[in-house]
């Protein structure tokens, strides 16, 4: 717990980081005048301003989006029927990071406009690098009415914290409520998951997270630089299981073969969350990014589930590319 003291270097901490921030971005001043404004160093300055944003306290926005991009999105928002599409500009290295960093730009616009209206009263999410990329990169929103809910679990099967749930960072940008799922995003055996589902907490936020007005999630892989695999989710047995019975998507938990079938696997059977039927027919935002993603997206489309899709341009042609030879096929 933080003393008094402690609490009060924080607050003035950022007292001054925001007060550079607006010296520098919107008054233009240079790092040495701010420093003689506010009689520290200019070295203090810059520290204040990588602080502010870091913490979310400064955003930069790019309006519009190429005609290339926008080109991709009405032809993948009409194939797959979608409300909405957005395809974020390729960075250049096409690198799964650099990939992940153009996404979240744009989705970060996007949500930070869905959690604003007051019509949203309680949101869903997910997990995923991405999305929790996206969250980091939104500005801070007046939201203490908002519910921010877990609709899978918030913890490994070792019962750590999962290093991408969103939940509390969403939670402190909107400045709203945080209900976790406090189980393993896989259990171990049909029985634990079972346990986990009796217990009243667990029922009671799975009730909440169901009524939810909007749901966020992200779109996983089962190749090698998936997170699932990445961050020890999964095992190897697991993975050769998956790729046996041709899984692509990892769908909230749930395995999709690249036609958006469930996989016959008992890994998705052990989820514990919301399956993506239950929130079938509600507006689901599905956030994802990189080319290594293609085939999830695509399986994760064709389950009929996602409403808006935010993605990459080089995740984008890679579906577009999918899609024309498909019906080149079929003509």
């Amino acid at each position: 717990m933080k003393t008094p003291m402690q609490a009060r270097d924080d607050d003035w901490t950022t007292y001054l980081a925001i007060r550079a921030a607006w010296l520098s971005f919107v008054g233009g001043r240079t790092q040495g005048e701010i420093a003689d404004q506010l009689g520290i160093s200019p070295a203090k300055v810059h520290r204040l301003i990588a602080h502010a944003q870091k913490a979310g306290y400064v955003k930069f926005q790019v309006d519009g989006r190429p005609l290339e991009c926008l080109e991709l999105e009405d032809e993948i928002a009409s194939h797959f029927g979608l409300k909405s599409c957005v395809i974020a500009p390729d960075l250049g290295s096409g690198d799964q990071e650099t990939s992940i960093k153009s996404v979240s730009s744009a989705a970060a616009q996007v949500l930070s406009g869905i959690l604003s209206s007051p019509s949203v009263g309680r949101v869903g999410v997910g997990m995923g690098r991405t999305l929790k990329a996206a969250v980091e990169e939104m500005p801070r929103l007046a939201r203490s009415d908002l519910a921010v809910i877990s609709i899978c679990g918030s913890l490994t099967r070792t019962l750590s914290a999962n290093p991408f749930d969103v939940v509390q960072l969403l939670q402190d940008r909107t400045g709203g409520e945080g209900y976790y799922l406090p189980v393993p995003y896989f259990a171990e055996s049909l029985e634990e998951k079972d346990m986990f589902l009796g217990q009243r907490s667990v029922q009671d936020l799975l009730q909440r997270a169901r009524k939810s007005d909007v749901f966020i999630v992200g779109i996983g892989s089962v190749e090698e630089e998936g997170h699932l695999i990445q961050r020890g989710m999964i095992s190897k047995e697991e993975q050769s299981e998956l790729n046996k019975s041709g899984a692509v998507s990892d769908l909230m938990g749930r395995f999709l073969t690249i036609d958006g079938k469930l996989a016959p696997v008992r890994l998705g059977d052990c989820a514990v969350g919301l399956h993506f039927d239950e929130v079938r027919g509600a507006r689901v935002i599905a956030l994802v990014g990189g080319e290594s993603k293609v085939e999830a997206t695509l399986a994760a489309l064709r389950a009929g589930v996602i409403t808006d899709l935010i993605a990459d341009e080089t995740l984008g042609r890679g579906l577009r590319e999918r899609i024309g030879l498909e019906l080149a096929r079929s003509a």
